[in-house]
């Protein structure tokens, strides 16, 4: 699981699990063009199918767009069949609503086994993690909690994590605006997790 790549350049890679939604990941939109960064969004399948106006949003903008399965199950409790159309069914929504076969997987809840890695190998997936994930977003435990942890892991090739669906994310997303405004005033792009994956190939 990747959590962060080596480089010599002030890169950031900005991560959003479990959208789309039409509110949040609307905002996230927002902050994001006002210092022209991308960012990478690990979409379910059925929220997909819930709101395609805003997967459309996402891809006009030229975010990335990332497969998390299609219920947000827990893979390592499902059969490997069921884990598998997890993967197959939001692969195929992606593909078919962006045009573009996703490349990058993040499992619910960070959590995976061999059989998982196995079908990111069969999918031509990377497995992606993240830094900040003590930051704990998805528990609504304040802004200026979820800012000071994830400030912690900022670094050249940092990849962090947030939550742009289920439940109330007004937290998240104001956290985000001071942070994108700080990595801004620091001189660090945010850029999608294919892009900083491309300089770890490069620099091999």
């Amino acid at each position: 699981m990747i959590e962060h790549v080596e480089t010599p350049h002030k890169l950031v890679a900005l991560t959003f699990d479990d959208g789309p939604n039409p509110v949040y990941t609307l905002n996230v939109l927002e902050i994001l063009e006002k210092v022209s960064g991308k960012a990478t969004f690990f979409m379910i399948g059925s929220q997909m199918e819930k709101h395609p106006e805003v997967v459309k949003a996402v891809k006009a903008q030229g975010h990335e767009i990332g497969n998390h399965t299609y219920s947000h199950a827990n893979l390592t409790s499902l059969t490997e069949d069921e884990a598998l159309r997890e993967m197959e069914w939001t692969d195929a929504i992606i593909t078919e609503m962006t045009g573009a076969k996703p490349t990058i997987f993040r499992p619910p809840y960070l959590d995976y086994n061999a059989s998982v890695v196995s079908m990111c190998n069969h999918f031509g997936y990377q497995m992606i993690g993240a830094l900040n994930t003590d930051a704990r977003d998805w528990e609504q435990p304040g802004v200026d909690y979820i800012v000071r942890k994830t400030r912690n892991h900022i670094k050249n090739g940092s990849i962090l994590l947030f939550h742009d669906g289920f439940g109330d994310r007004s937290q998240t997303i104001e956290a985000v605006n001071i942070l994108v405004s700080e990595l801004y005033s620091q001189g660090y792009k945010m850029v999608t997790v294919s892009e900083l994956l491309e300089l770890q190939a490069e620099s091999r």
